[in-house]
């Protein structure tokens, strides 16, 4: 009875235990936010953020008139796919630039692993949105 009760304890501790690699879904639905909260940076800063996104990973930017500079403040830092993560298209960044009302030029973004896809598009108005 003992190791009965020993067994189903230690199975409940590994079903909780999260996974170390997020599903493509997870990851697709983070990015998604992140752009949003960029998208809202731009607005309530009254001034451009860009996102450029490559096969590595992606980072936020910001213009102040004369130069683009890298945005690292609060949820702005540069992040990495996660391991065996694809991304198209990969031969050219996918950068977003939303201006201060908001909106921004169309641009998409397919984020894939492990057999499994999402699409991740931000159309003119800036609405962002995740398809797959």
């Amino acid at each position: 009875m003992v190791v009965a009760i020993i067994g189903l304890a230690a199975g409940a501790v590994v079903l909780s235990v999260p996974n170390p690699k997020p599903a493509v879904a997870a990851e697709a639905e983070r990015f998604a936010a992140r752009l949003v909260r960029a998208r809202e940076e731009a607005i309530l800063g009254n001034r451009p953020v860009a996102v450029e996104a490559t096969a590595r990973g992606y980072a936020f930017w910001t213009f102040d008139g004369a130069e683009w500079t890298p945005l690292a403040d609060g949820p702005f830092g540069p992040e990495t796919w996660t391991e065996g993560s694809t991304v198209s298209p990969s031969d050219t960044p996918v950068r977003v630039v939303f201006d201060p009302s908001g909106v921004a030029d169309p641009a998409t973004l397919t984020l894939a692993r492990d057999g499994r896809s999402r699409r991740i598009a931000v159309d003119g108005a800036g609405e962002v949105r995740i398809d797959g």
